[in-house]
């Protein structure tokens, strides 16, 4: 394997890392109005979004969802019989302590320098009390989340999104967004000094993790909507311009719940 291969397969996995610990589409969802696809109304209304190549992102959300039927739910199943809830949530704990610095230069880019500040105190906190970013003392000092991505940078400075994308296996995107995951992957530092072994692995947990954490609310989504790839697009479209808006997103699925991080209050938390 050449290396010019190893590193684009790198920056693939680093890809899948930061995609994992970037919250996916809200749960507000209306899909009576989201199979619209008429491009003369898009922009006019929140809930109409742009897909002029619907038909093969059809087929590429087929596709995820085929391997996430057949892959990832099971094995996120079985990951979650296999750990409690407390252990999961250290894991994800760990790994979106480790986009703080991607998150740090994209509150730098967007000019949000006190976003800047309460990430750095999240970063050095979490890293020295948290135990290397297993736990989440920072939220119990009071120090604020932050999720900025390069493609809220770009949206920030008004860059469209352009049209509707399914990625494989990282889901629903655009242009915008897709160039953000490849920057925000080029960036995380840990493609400066992993292997790719272990690269491939931290992928592999964080994915397995991040979907084991969104089991019930993913199956109550796809048993409530008529169409399951219109609500994903449309609560995508919505969940990603309430962030760049700086709106609050109602259950955001990387925090779940604030209160899972005090673990003195796990009892209000039923394990899936």
């Amino acid at each position: 394997m050449t290396r010019r291969m190893v590193a684009r397969l790198r920056l693939a996995l680093a890809a899948v890392i930061v995609a994992a610990a970037t919250p996916g589409f809200g749960e507000e969802v209306s899909s009576s109005s989201a199979g619209s696809t008429n491009h003369s109304d898009w922009g006019e209304d929140e809930s109409l979004v742009w897909d002029p190549i619907e038909p093969f992102n059809r087929r590429i959300f087929a596709f995820n969802e085929t391997l996430d039927h057949w892959i990832f739910e099971p094995v996120a199943t079985g990951w979650n019989f296999v750990l409690p809830v407390r252990a999961r949530l250290c894991v994800d704990n760990f790994f979106s302590n480790l986009a703080l610095p991607v998150r740090f230069a994209n509150d730098v880019l967007q000019l949000k320098l006190i976003h800047a500040v309460e990430d750095t105190g999240r970063l050095v906190t979490n890293t020295i009390v948290g135990v290397g970013g297993l736990f989440d003392p920072a939220s119990r000092f009071g120090i604020p989340r932050h999720d900025e991505d390069f493609g809220q940078t770009l949206g920030y400075w008004g860059v469209p999104a352009g049209f509707y994308l399914v990625i494989p296996i990282l889901g629903p995107s655009n242009p915008r967004d897709g160039v953000g995951i490849a920057v925000d992957s080029f960036g995380a530092v840990q493609t400066f000094f992993l292997s790719f072994p272990i690269l491939a692995s931290a992928a592999a947990v964080s994915a397995v993790n991040d979907r084991s954490l969104t089991l019930e609310q993913v199956r109550a989504e796809r048993a409530s909507a008529f169409d399951f790839y219109a609500a994903v697009r449309t609560g995508y479209s919505q969940y990603r311009d309430a962030r760049i808006r700086d709106q609050e997103v109602e259950s955001d699925p990387e925090q779940v719940d604030d209160d899972l991080y005090y673990f003195d209050e796990e009892e209000d938390y039923e394990d899936d």
